[in-house]
């Protein structure tokens, strides 16, 4: 799997985690503290105010809090679980079962086991668990959010329409849809095993300018074989210097 491919589970899986962290977290928990007004002012109603202590963590201290133990967490996992995704369950019957909703116990003793002792102290400290045995409690509905997000079905193409050109990000022109693997080599893509079938109607949302841009710079091939997500597409140099200069180019109004 590539890098990236590992980096965007991570990302999910962060993103899994720090809903329940956020949420127990920025709870202003604490009790009120009371003030009383100077001698010398007349008596009135609310003479004796609360004021909230905020005890809740810097944003900055959570950012970093959920980035260390999502980063611990996923580490740990096994690569099957790093590299999950739709195809996984579809083309293998065992993983199909190892990953269902509900995680059979087998699956979530195999995680909880792998992961460092750390992730349970630093959960602890922060009052998130009352004890360290109290991990695979508050760890079960994560990883049961992640693999099922993980393994979701790929959205149906024509709902993924942009509000902008996804590569110079005009977001006043009309669009038009680029299949990201050109029709014309889809038989190609399956044969070779560049592609899964599932993936073969993928688009991006580009301007008529941009989209012809992409024809211009690759074969039909390069685009399905090595170019098929608008990463890919931004990782070369004249496409990023071909969004900047048409994304300057606007039209006079009349």
């Amino acid at each position: 799997m590539f890098i990236s491919e590992l980096q965007k589970n991570l990302d999910l899986f962060r993103d899994c985690l720090s809903g329940p962290l956020v949420q127990r977290l920025a709870i202003d928990n604490s009790k009120p503290t009371r003030k009383r007004k100077s001698k010398g002012h007349k008596k009135k109603v609310g003479d004796v105010v609360d004021e909230p202590n905020d005890t809740r963590p810097a944003a900055e201290e959570l950012t970093d809090f959920v980035d260390y133990v999502a980063t611990e967490t996923f580490s740990s996992f096994t690569e099957d679980i790093q590299a999950l995704s739709y195809s996984t369950v579809q083309n293998d019957a065992r993983a199909s079962e190892s990953f269902g909703d509900p995680l059979p116990v087998s699956t979530l003793e195999r995680i909880l086991t792998s992961i460092p002792p750390s992730v349970a102290e630093s959960l602890e400290v922060y009052g998130l668990l009352e004890s360290q045995a109290d991990l695979a409690r508050f760890l079960a509905p994560v990883l049961q959010e992640y693999v099922n997000a993980a393994t979701a079905a790929p959205p149906i193409w024509s709902t993924t329409r942009a509000s902008a050109c996804e590569i110079c990000e005009r977001d006043w022109i009309p669009l038009t849809y680029h299949h990201l693997i050109p029709k014309q080599v889809h038989a190609k893509a399956i044969k070779r095993g560049w592609h899964e079938e599932w993936q073969l109607n993928s688009v991006a949302w580009l301007c008529r300018a941009c989209h012809s841009f992409v024809h211009r710079i690759a074969s039909n091939e390069e685009l399905a074989k090595d170019y098929w997500s608008v990463d890919k597409l931004m990782d070369r140099e004249d496409v990023l210097a071909w969004a900047k200069w048409v994304g300057r180019v606007r039209w006079k109004a009349r």
